[in-house]
């Protein structure tokens, strides 16, 4: 039985651009930065760590957006996460080139917003959901994707 691994991650925008990262040799799929959300550590905390080890730049995790489930199978074994959402602010960073990442088996680049919903995002639902909370501010799903 695997475990459900609990994930803060970021919505960072610039320019009408979506922060994303892959695993360098892990395929195409890219998701939101952020990671790990250690023993006794408030979410916000461990997305601007995360960033912080990822990136080597300070951070703010602002506000809460939301909830997604995302089971996936990679190496052939099973996993499952529950990802909390926030708006990320990365002042120090912008578009004119994709920020260089501080550990070697991760890679950051700019997604244009216009193109998200082309775009190899994972969890898929987010592609659509992050576009509409951009278009409408408080804009929140039903069922299992969002929990507001």
């Amino acid at each position: 039985m695997s475990t459900i691994e609990t994930i803060a991650r970021g919505v960072c925008i610039n320019n009408n651009h979506l922060l994303l990262c892959r695993s360098r040799g892990g395929g195409a799929v890219s998701y939101l930065p952020g990671g790990h959300i250690e023993f006794q550590e408030q979410a916000r905390t461990a997305l601007e760590r995360e960033i912080m080890e990822e990136l080597g730049q300070p951070s703010r995790a602002g506000r809460f957006l939301g909830c997604c489930e995302h089971t996936f199978i990679q190496k052939g074994e099973p996993h499952a996460e529950i990802n909390l959402v926030f708006e990320l602010d990365i002042s120090t960073i912008n578009t004119n080139t994709p920020p260089a990442a501080c550990e070697a088996w991760i890679s950051f680049f700019w997604q244009p917003l216009a193109q998200l919903e082309e775009s190899d995002l994972q969890p898929a639902e987010l592609r659509q959901t992050i576009t509409q909370w951009l278009q409408n501010a408080g804009f929140a799903t039903s069922g299992d994707l969002w929990c507001n």
